[in-house]
Order: structure tokens, then sequence, then C-alpha cells
């Protein structure tokens, strides 16, 4: 804890300070996270390391490639980077309906001893909400965690470091994966549960062999917003999916378990167009979802279903915030009211609804009462499915007030005042 306490004290005194454009970019980022540093874009020096094999392993986990990569802070004098010493990976997964696909990630090995008990554990942290643009891929931006390329204009921002160090400084070997469609080939496919849960534990699964740890090594996911609903599908997928992984906990942090309640939510938010992710990411595995949009969407819908397939979350909110869906459709009905007309669309999002199967180790769920885009009850939902079928789940409340609802500052608050007990949580399980 000393090590966890001694790194936000550095990182708050380095926000110290930021101007105006700053504090804007910080409330554009405000959906997952922070640890925001502002660093002028940068073109992906090896961009064909982003580009398959002809032929993908049809064993998943399985390491396609490996780079070499920099982390944001090096000291001189320290053999290697400090906090830990970074490599991209790309891995074999399984797509929804059992293709293998190539997804990309980093493995991040600590510079600090792990002192707890047994192997050095690996963390797996699955992003929050980046965008859907390949450019958003959260390796792309270990140097700098935020990247701007006026040439698109678009402004990716990367929110996992601050909870990577935290783990790093405790001698936590950290994973972190892009996603499938992110940054490789194909349409990100956001919130699908099964795809979002594989990516998450082949990552596990490459990033112990990326490093030559043991295939035992104790394993736990990580992840807030997206990344919460991520992780919670690798919890559940852990036991039928990665039954060789050695799973010790899940900390998931205001998890969409239940996206048919998260879109009434988030409609008319500063994230707003962050649902044309979702319908983005379903068309790409649902064919029969096309004609329908066709049908349902006028010109200025279609337009921005296409736009925000390129964008990142910064440059979605600035573009299509605190919109309407209502203003994307030809009825001028909601996507809500849409969704209700056809029951094969209501199939495809109750096929992402998390809480039907049992972790197989404990879980830590955490929820703000107040937050402004994931529902709490949504949340409460899922910890009592899980609770019923007896699984080990915990539920941490969040009492933060309103506040500016809409400007997801009562979605990012509560990851702020979690980030510690759900990575203390995650701790104390490796040391059990």
């Amino acid at each position: 804890m000393r090590n966890i306490r001694g790194f936000v004290s550095f990182r708050h005194q380095s926000f110290v300070g930021i101007g105006k454009k700053a504090a804007a970019v910080t409330v554009a980022g405000a959906v997952v996270g922070s640890g925001l540093v502002i660093a002028p874009g940068a073109a992906d020096a090896a961009g064909n390391f982003y580009t398959p094999p002809a032929t993908v392993s049809d064993h998943p986990g399985t390491v396609l490639k490996k780079q070499s990569t920099e982390l944001l802070l090096q000291i001189p004098g320290i053999r290697g980077q400090w906090p830990g010493t970074a490599t991209k990976i790309m891995y074999s997964s399984t797509k929804q309906d059992g293709k293998p696909t190539a997804v990309t990630g980093t493995v991040v090995e600590p510079t600090a001893p792990w002192k707890g008990k047994g192997p050095r554990p690996t963390v797996v942290l699955a992003p929050g909400t980046v965008g859907q643009g390949d450019q958003c891929a959260g390796s792309k931006m270990l140097a700098f965690p935020l990247a701007i390329d006026p040439t698109k204009p678009s402004m990716g921002v990367n929110y996992s470091g601050l909870e990577m160090n935290l783990f790093l400084l405790n001698g936590v070997r950290v994973v972190m994966t892009d996603y499938i469609g992110m940054g490789t080939p194909g349409i990100h496919t956001y919130v699908n549960r099964v795809e979002s849960g594989h990516a998450v534990l082949d990552a596990a699964r490459a990033g112990l062999k990326a490093v030559g740890a043991p295939k035992d090594a104790p394993v736990a996911f990580s992840g807030y917003s997206q990344g919460g609903g991520s992780a919670a599908s690798a919890a559940e997928l852990a036991s039928t999916y990665a039954a060789d992984l050695n799973v010790k906990a899940t900390y998931a942090g205001a998890p969409p378990a239940d996206l048919s309640k998260v879109i009434n939510q988030i409609d008319g938010t500063f994230i707003t167009g962050a649902i044309g992710y979702a319908i983005n990411g379903l068309a790409a595995r649902y064919p029969e979802l096309d004609p329908i949009l066709k049908k349902e969407t006028n010109a200025h819908g279609k337009q921005l279903l296409r736009r925000v397939a390129t964008e990142c979350i910064g440059d979605t909110g600035l573009s299509h915030g605190f919109q309407r869906s209502s203003s994307w459709t030809r009825s001028g009905k909601s996507l809500a009211a849409v969704i209700k007309q056809y029951p094969e669309i209501q199939k495809m999002i109750d096929e992402q609804r998390i809480g039907r199967l049992k972790p197989n180790a404990p879980v830590l769920i955490s929820t703000g009462v107040s937050d402004d885009v994931i529902p709490h009850g949504q949340a409460v939902q899922l910890y009592r499915d899980w609770k019923k079928q007896g699984a080990p789940v915990t539920l941490a409340n969040d009492y933060v007030p309103p506040i500016f609802p809409g400007l997801v500052v009562n979605h990012a608050l509560p990851m702020l005042t979690q980030l510690l007990p759900g990575t203390t949580f995650i701790l104390t399980e490796f040391n059990r």
C-alpha cells in the first residue's frame, strides 16, 4: 500500500497546472478514467505490426508476434524501463462464431519484485471505452497516454496507465488487450460479451507465454466501464473457455451488464455517440441487422455510424455529444423505442447480457449510485444474478452525489474513488 499511495501522490502533483485545454480533454476522457498526459500525436512507427499473418492459429492465446515498445517513464541508470519493460504482442483469440482472429495488446514485466506468495501474478487490464478507430488502441499509446493526430483529426487516450502502474509498483505483471478489431483489421466489436471476454482470457494466456511465465501462474482481471463488462465476461467464461488459467480474482467496475438498460441512460449525454460503437459492433456480427439499420436510420444517423467507427472517444464526444438518438432515426423515435419494435434486435442485445454464468473465482463489483452512464440498478442485478448461483461476489456502492448529470462526471469519479479498493482486492486475493 505504501507504493500505491506514493504513486497516487506523484501522479496528482504531475497534473497541477494543466491548462484549460487539458481540462477539456479530461472531460472528453471522463467516460472511463484519468491519468491523461498531453503529448503530440505520433504516427505508428510499425504499422505492419497490426497486420495479422495469413493464417491465424486456432489455438487461443498463441503468440503470433512480439515487439519491444516504450513506456512513458524511463529513468537513466536503471536497467530496462521503469516501472516495467513493455512488449507489444499479437495473439490468437476466438470470434463469436468460433473462428480464430488476431488481437493485439501489451505485456509489461515489472521492474519491482513480487514479494507476495507464489510466482509473480498477472493482471489483465481490460480498457474502458477508448473509441472504435484503430488509432485508439492502447498499445499504440504506451509512450504517451494521449495522442493527437491533427491530420484526421483525432484525439486518442490510454486510460489504463494509472491502474497499470499501481500493479507494476507492487511487482504484478500487467497485460492489456486492445480487444478484437481495435488496431487489427475489422470493426471493434464494442461490448460484445463473448468476444470481449475471449480477448481478455486469451490475453492472459498469451501474456504468460510471451514472458515465459509458469502456465499456472496466478491471474486476475480488472476493468472499469467497458473494461468492467469485459472483465466480468472473462470471469464468467473462464471455467468453460479457459479452464487452464489459474484465475484468482476479478474487479469489475461499473460493468455494462445489461445493454438494454445502458442505452436509455447514455442517450443524450456527452458520450451518446458510444451507442454508435455498439450498433456497429452488433452489425458486424449480426448481418440481419443491416437492412433494419438502412430502413430505420436517416441520413444523419447513417453518417454518424460511419464516422464513429473511425473515431476515438474524445472525437465522438466533441462531435456528437449531447445528441439524442431520436435525431438519428427516420421516425424521430429514440433507438430504445425502435429496438422495442424488433424482437430480433432485442435478442441480439439480450445475448450480450452478463450474469447467466458463474465466475470461478472471487469478484468485486463497484457501481456508482448516481452513475450517469452505466445504470446502478443493472450492476446490482449482476451482483444478484451471480450471488444466486453461489458465486463469491462482493458489491461496493459508491455514493458520490450527482454532479452535472450527462457530463459523465458521475461515471468517472467512482472509477477514481474505487481504484485503490479494486487494486487492493486483487492483491489480497493473490496473497491468499
